[in-house]
């Protein structure tokens, strides 16, 4: 990981959340820095790599805006069949604006 990724991945990933509106979708978009579920991917792989008092840390803030990520997006039955990329985290089965 580079220096500043948690911060940058936490920031897109708040932004996402900060967004008006009852439901959010997630975008089709190639670019990972309009993705939310690209960010949740490195702060994913940052809880792994972190030392026990750190991933404590980060885990609260991360468990806090995944609560808010799950309460306004909705799951996709079809993402787990898309790929197994899809099925391997629960962030990239919520469904997708077409």
């Amino acid at each position: 990981m580079w220096h500043g990724a948690v911060a940058e991945a936490l920031h897109r990933y708040e932004s996402f959340l900060r967004k008006p509106g009852r439901y959010l979708y997630l975008s089709w978009s190639d670019c990972p820095c309009c993705d939310p579920t690209d960010a949740r991917d490195t702060l994913e792989e940052a809880l792994r790599r972190l030392p026990p008092a750190a991933r404590g840390r980060l885990g609260a803030v991360v468990a806090r805006l995944d609560a808010e990520f799950l309460r306004r997006t909705l799951p996709d039955p079809r993402a787990a069949s898309v790929s197994s990329w899809h099925a391997a985290a629960w962030w990239r089965q919520r469904i997708r604006e077409t």
